[in-house]
């Protein structure tokens, strides 16, 4: 599932090609991919008819294109496979192509929302006073969010009394951090995924934060990590940070800190990727 570095990518496109264009017609080929839009898909392609889009925006791994002097915004769920395309509206329709906007201009592209698991989908949502769509009024702030507050996280963090990875995916304490980022920076922090977070120092919280946000900022530089061709930005490219990965999906290859062999150990129906010398797992107390 796409994390915080490949849905920014995706919405910098967006804002490139499709920001402040109004929706001529609006087109939904599979009534599953607007299933959290519970009017329907015919209610759905209305709603957008006429409207501009203004800049899409973005929360941890939550993307949405506002609708002007509407008030609601169109949230992207990305899933498994889901991809925003833009394409000339002469190119062949893709297989799994689930949903297609056209515009009322003369600019030679339209939005394609493709979709071959079906797991994600879009819906119109009304908007907080924030701006945000409310059904994501709940999700913490990002750490690439200027307005993240350093210090409230390393409190919440220690009082959450949890262990450092599940606290790194809690998206009510800080969003966008999935399991391929959390690796990485844990691996760059020395720190093991079970440490627990009550025993966190500030400075230890800070190092970490830093250690996240350098690792998203340069996935971000190269577009993102792609694993197989179901992530790809607006114009159908592939991102490249997968060749510097330094911990995630290295079972078996040496640390590249300390030459060990690197582990994999099954953590909440996901992975855990990890070197046991620089990463010592917590003693175990009674």
């Amino acid at each position: 599932m796409p994390e915080l570095p490949e849905v920014e990518v995706v919405r910098r496109g967006l804002e490139r090609w499709v920001a402040h264009r109004t929706v001529v017609d609006a087109e939904v080929l599979h009534p599953r991919a607007v299933r959290r839009h519970l009017a329907g898909a015919d209610d759905f392609a209305h709603r957008l008819k006429g409207h501009r889009v203004g800049t899409p925006s973005r929360r941890g791994k939550y993307l949405w294109l506002p609708l002007e002097d509407t008030g609601q915004s169109i949230l992207a769920h990305l899933g498994m496979s889901g991809q925003l395309l833009v394409q000339p509206p002469a190119a062949p329709d893709e297989k799994h192509l689930r949903i297609r906007v056209r515009f009322a201009d003369e600019v030679d592209t339209e939005l394609r929302f493709v979709d071959q698991r079906t797991f994600g989908g879009l819906s119109l949502h009304d908007n907080t006073p924030d701006g945000l769509p409310d059904v994501i009024a709940h999700i913490a702030r990002d750490p690439l969010d200027p307005l993240f507050d350093d210090d409230a996280f390393h409190a919440s963090l220690r009082r959450k009394r949890s262990t450092v990875k599940r606290a790194l995916l809690d998206q009510s304490l800080i969003s966008g951090v999935g399991n391929i980022y959390a690796d990485e920076a844990l691996w760059r922090s020395r720190i093991h995924y079970e440490r627990p977070t009550a025993g966190f120092t500030r400075p230890r919280t800070a190092e970490l934060l830093g250690h996240v946000r350098d690792v998203m900022n340069a996935a971000l530089d190269v577009g993102g990590t792609s694993f197989d061709s179901l992530y790809v930005n607006v114009n159908g490219e592939s991102g490249y940070f997968d060749r510097s990965l330094d911990a995630y999906g290295r079972e078996g290859l040496p640390c590249k800190r300390c030459g060990t062999p690197m582990r994999r150990r099954p953590w909440m129906n996901r992975s855990s990727y990890f070197c046991p010398r620089c990463q010592r797992a917590p003693r175990v107390t009674s």
